[in-house]
């Protein structure tokens, strides 16, 4: 167990370790310095001649938005269209079906807004086509505006104006060519050198140790699942996400991808530091975002290697800590750092059962989620971040009777009133459409859905409904186990056959 956490703060100094200086990158590509990769520049000016665009042409707040929301929805429309008639194009070698249009449009709105919530299982809910050309697309895209997005506040708040944003479409491009693209082929190298697959065959056929017959789904998982990471998207390739031996072969990949979905997060922080020139600012958001982190992580993973309580209670050794629903290449402790950081950055990728965790991780991982700024996702965490800021600064500076400022600029009543709606906002659309959701299963069973509402409650009624009978049967189940010969001690008492009927039962 020791070695399981001391494997645990190696991961997380590896990735600030590796964070401080690729955010100094980040600040260069940004500012327009020379960088290693420089030699890009003929592809990018390649793809704004085709596209029409004028990539120096500055654009103030309401351009730089348009740009932005547009180019979205084209892509929102494109997905849903893919998803839809996805069973009649090409790269289906499993021939896997459609969508239905409500699970299209989940689907695509998911991905689009970097939610990446799935309501398929990867292997048999989209064709390699859809994964690599919709999916992998839309995790890079969604990526790379959550950064144009934060790029575009620090140039507002460099240059004290919102006249002068910077293009978005060049940053968007950059954010791809020059950050995500080439840091996934690196990444995508390293699970392919490991077993995750990168082949366009359909699935393969192999008989197990037992000499079962079973078939495997494969595919070129390796890409999609390195911008997966990079790009804090989070939906995974196969339907179990990392828990899959697939998609996350050995200790060694579990740790290259924990440092990859963190990676971003924490690099952004210093490349703001040192784009708008306030180091000092960047290093104490850091240091908080890293206390907050902290608060969740370490009582999670307390919590998951100490085992569960009740199993305690009953006598029963947990050595290895709260195994249900974890992975024994992994371990506990791992698995509860995995579970926190991917909520607390918005990738929401698995490499254990969150249902399995044990009561105050997940309490913890719903606390991760509902902040959204202990790092963040790429770009969004930031301005999640700046959004407390203001609040902040704003009830300070009633308390101590000054005009509240951020970095030169009056926090004044229309400031405090967008940062209060934007952060009621997301409690308001939680409950708010939780409620509907609730609404529609209550009144509307027999909506058209691909899961029908009265499906969830016929499913409930018989689990509640077989409630008293499975109760009846226990209790002579553990009449009959009483003297089941666990031990090598024989006991006369009890009956194995009779308990084994029972159990068939």
């Amino acid at each position: 167990m020791n070695n399981e956490i001391i494997g645990v703060i190696l991961i997380y100094a590896v990735t600030v370790a590796l964070a401080i200086p690729f955010g100094i990158y980040i600040s260069k590509v940004f500012s327009g310095e020379k960088t290693v990769l420089g030699f890009l520049a003929p592809v990018e000016r390649f793809i704004f001649r085709i596209c029409g665009i004028k990539e120096n042409e500055p654009m103030n707040w309401k351009q730089f938005l348009k740009a932005m929301l547009t180019v979205n929805m084209l892509w929102f429309v494109y997905a849903f269209v893919m998803f839809l008639f996805q069973d009649k194009l090409p790269l289906n070698p499993d021939g896997n079906p459609a969508q239905t249009p409500d699970l299209a449009f989940n689907t695509s709105i998911s991905f689009l807004v970097n939610c990446n919530l799935q309501h398929y299982s990867g292997e048999t809910g989209l064709t390699y086509l859809t994964q690599l050309f919709v999916i992998t697309f839309l995790q890079f895209a969604s990526a790379a505006t959550g950064m144009a997005a934060l790029v575009g506040v620090c140039n507002a708040l460099k240059e004290k104006t919102t006249q002068h944003l910077g293009n978005f479409w060049q940053i968007f491009t950059k954010s791809i060519t020059r950050i995500l693209l080439p840091v996934c082929i690196v990444m995508a190298i390293i699970l392919a050198f490991n077993g995750t697959p990168t082949s366009l065959a359909g699935k393969d056929t192999i008989t197990t140790l037992q000499g079962d017959t079973v078939q495997v789904s494969r595919g070129p998982a390796a890409a999609m699942i390195a911008i997966k990471h990079i790009g804090t998207n989070g939906g995974g390739w196969f339907g179990a996400n990392s828990a899959h031996p697939l998609e996350n072969p050995n200790y060694f990949t579990n740790a290259v991808e924990l440092v990859a979905q963190v990676l971003i997060p924490i690099a952004i922080i210093f490349a703001m530091g040192f784009y708008i020139r306030k180091r000092k600012f960047a290093y104490v958001v850091f240091g908080i975002m890293t206390i907050g982190m902290l608060l969740l992580v370490v009582p999670t993973i307390i919590s998951e290697v100490s085992g569960n309580p009740l199993l305690t209670k009953m006598g029963l050794a947990q050595a290895t800590g709260a195994m249900e629903g974890k992975e024994v290449r992994f371990g506990p402790a791992v698995t509860g750092y995995w579970s926190t950081v991917t909520t607390i950055i918005s990738t929401g990728s698995v490499n254990g059962m969150h249902d399995s965790t044990m009561p105050l991780t997940g309490l913890y991982q719903l606390l991760g989620m509902m902040v959204n700024a202990f790092y963040g996702g790429c770009g969004v965490g930031v301005l999640n971040y700046l959004i407390y800021i203001i609040i902040a600064v704003f009830i300070s500076g009633l308390m101590v009777g000054r005009t509240p400022e951020f970095m030169g600029h009056k926090v004044e009543a229309r400031e405090i009133k967008i940062a209060a709606f934007v952060t009621l906002l997301s409690a308001f659309l939680i409950k708010g459409f939780a409620a509907l959701a609730a609404f529609m299963v209550a009144h509307h069973p027999e909506a058209a859905m691909s899961v029908k509402p009265m499906a969830w409650l016929n499913r409930w009624s018989e689990c509640i409904a077989g409630l008293p009978s499975c109760a009846s049967r226990l209790v002579p189940l553990a009449r009959a186990l009483e003297g089941f010969p666990f031990s090598d001690q024989p006991r006369e008492a009890g009956s194995p056959s009779r308990a084994l009927e029972l159990v068939a039962e």
